[in-house]
C-alpha cells in the first residue's frame, strides 16, 4: 500500500475514532467494542502487525486490571467502615479540613487505586455527607479534577496513564513505572492541591443534614468483574490504536507546535483523554511536547462528563446533570488551563 493510502486510511481511522464516540449513541455505549475494531483496522492499514505487539496488547492491560478489580473488591468489603472514619476525621479537622484531606487522597491515591475506584469511592462519601445538592455537586467535580489530574502518576492509575507509558517505553524516552511523576508530577500535584483546596470552600455553609446526591447502588461481584473486564479491553483496543496511528502522529502531531497542542487538546472535554493520549503520543516527541500534551488533556479532560473516567462513573453513580456539571466545571476548567499554559510556557524547557 502506498504511502499516500495508508496516511489516507489511517485519517479516515481517527476521524472516525473522535467523532462517532461523541455523534452516536449506539458506539458511546459500546466504545471497548468500536475502539477494538478501530485498533485492528489501523494496524493493519499501518502493516505493522507482529507477535510482539499482540503480546504487549495482552500484556499491558494486566496491572490496572487487576488493580481496578481488586481495589474495588476491597472497598466493597470495607465501604460499612467509611462512615465512622468520616465522623472521626470531620471531628478532628472540621468538615472542610475533612473534605480537603478526603480530596487530596483519592486524587494522589488514584494513581495507586485506580481512578475508576476513587470515583466510586467519591461516590460513597458524596452520599454520605448531606450537604446541599449545589455544593456537592461543585465537590464532585472539583475532586474528579483532582482524580483525573493525580491518576496519571503512575501506568496503574487509569487508561491514559497506562498507554502514554507503554508507548514510550522504547527509546529515546525508555518510560518506566515512575516517568510520568518525572515528567509532570511537579505540575499534578499542586493542581491536585489546588482541587482540594477548592473543593472544601463553603463546606460549612452547605450543611444542611439533608442528602444532597445519592449514590444509584453498591457493586456486586459481577458489577465489579465487568468492569475490570471493560477496562482491560479498553486498554487493549487502545495499544493497537495508538501503534496503529504512530505514523499520522510522527509526520504530523509531532510537528506542531507546542502551544497548539495544548489548546488543540481542549477537545478531551468531550472526548475521552485516553483516546486522544493513544492517537497523539509518539516516541518521536521531545519531553516539552509531552509535557503540554498531557496537561492539555489532562485538565481539559475536567471540563464535560465525557471527558474522562471519574466525570462519567461519578455522574453516573449521584445522577448529575450535563448541564449542572458544565456550569461549575467550565469556568474553573478554563482559567486552570490558561494558567497552566502561561507557568509551562515560561518554565518548560
Amino acid at each position: 500500500m502506498s504511502d499516500y493510502l495508508v496516511i489516507a486510511g489511517l485519517t479516515v481511522i481517527m476521524g472516525l475514532t473522535l467523532v462517532l464516540p461523541f455523534s452516536v449513541k449506539r458506539v458511546e455505549e459500546e466504545l471497548e467494542a468500536f475502539l477494538f475494531v478501530m485498533g485492528l483496522g489501523a494496524v493493519t492499514i499501518s502493516g505493522i502487525w507482529s507477535l510482539h505487539l499482540v503480546k504487549e496488547a495482552f500484556k499491558e492491560p494486566l496491572a490496572i486490571t487487576a488493580a481496578v478489580g481488586i481495589v474495588g473488591w476491597m472497598f466493597r468489603e470495607v465501604r460499612h467502615h467509611l462512615r465512622g472514619w468520616m465522623d472521626a476525621l470531620i471531628k478532628k479537622l472540621g468538615l472542610g479540613g475533612a473534605i480537603f484531606v478526603i480530596v487530596l487522597f483519592l486524587g494522589l491515591g488514584s494513581s495507586v487505586f485506580t481512578a475508576i475506584v476513587a470515583a466510586i469511592m467519591l461516590a460513597e462519601v458524596v452520599t454520605l455527607l448531606k450537604l446541599s445538592r449545589e455544593y456537592e455537586v461543585k465537590l464532585t467535580v472539583y475532586a474528579c479534577y483532582a482524580i483525573g489530574l493525580g491518576a496519571a502518576l503512575t501506568p496503574l492509575g487509569e487508561p491514559l496513564s497506562t498507554i502514554v507509558v507503554a508507548k514510550l517505553k522504547g527509546p529515546p524516552h525508555y518510560a518506566d513505572f515512575f516517568y510520568l511523576i518525572k515528567q509532570v508530577g511537579m505540575w499534578i500535584v499542586p493542581g491536585v492541591l489546588l482541587c482540594a483546596a477548592m473543593a472544601s470552600r463553603g463546606a460549612k455553609k452547605a450543611d444542611t443534614g439533608e442528602p444532597g446526591l445519592r449514590e444509584d447502588a453498591h457493586d456486586t461481584n459481577r458489577i465489579i468483574a465487568t468492569r475490570a473486564g471493560k477496562v482491560y479491553i479498553f486498554v487493549m483496543a487502545l495499544i493497537f490504536l495508538g501503534a496503529g496511528l504512530s505514523p499520522l502522529a510522527e509526520r504530523f502531531v509531532a510537528q506542531m507546535p507546542t502551544w497548539a497542542l495544548f489548546w488543540a487538546n481542549s477537545v478531551s472535554a468531550i472526548l475521552d483523554n485516553a483516546t486522544l493520549a493513544a492517537a497523539e503520543i509518539a516516541p518521536v516527541m521531545t519531553d516539552r511536547q509531552i509535557t503540554f500534551i498531557l496537561m492539555g488533556l489532562l485538565v481539559s479532560g475536567g471540563m464535560l462528563i465525557p471527558g474522562n473516567i471519574p466525570n462519567i462513573v461519578s455522574s453516573a453513580k449521584l445522577g448529575i446533570k450535563s448541564r449542572e456539571w458544565a456550569k461549575a466545571a467550565l469556568p474553573f476548567g478554563g482559567a486552570l488551563m490558561l494558567a497552566y499554559f502561561i507557568i509551562m510556557t515560561l518554565l518548560v524547557k
